[in-house]
C-alpha cells in the first residue's frame, strides 16, 4: 500500500512538533524553580551529613583549648651536590 504525503499532513506534523516544543518550554519555566530548590535541599542535606560525620570523628579526641596538629612535617631533602654550584643573581646595568 503506497501512501502519498499531503500538505495538510505535513502542516499537521509541523504544528504538533511546535506545540510539543513550546509546551515543554513553558512547563520547564514553571517547574524548574521547584526542581532546583528540591535538588539544592538534597545536596545541602548530603553535604551537611558528611560534615557532621566528619566533625563527630574529630571532636571526641580534642579537649577544649588543646592544640592538635594533624600533619606530620616532611623531612627536608638534602641538596644534590653533583648538580653544580649555586650563584647569586646580580643585576648589571
Amino acid at each position: 500500500m503506497l501512501q502519498t504525503a499531503s500538505f495538510v499532513g505535513f502542516f499537521r506534523t509541523i504544528l504538533i512538533i511546535l506545540l510539543v516544543y513550546y509546551g515543554i518550554k513553558i512547563l520547564s519555566r514553571l517547574f524548574a524553580p521547584y526542581l532546583l530548590r528540591y535538588m539544592s535541599k538534597k545536596m545541602q542535606q548530603k553535604f551537611g551529613g558528611q560534615f557532621q560525620q566528619q566533625q563527630q570523628h574529630q571532636n571526641p579526641k580534642q579537649k577544649e583549648g588543646e592544640t592538635v596538629i594533624d600533619k606530620v612535617p616532611q623531612q627536608q631533602k638534602s641538596s644534590d651536590k653533583s648538580v653544580g654550584e649555586y650563584v647569586d643573581y646580580e643585576e648589571i646595568e
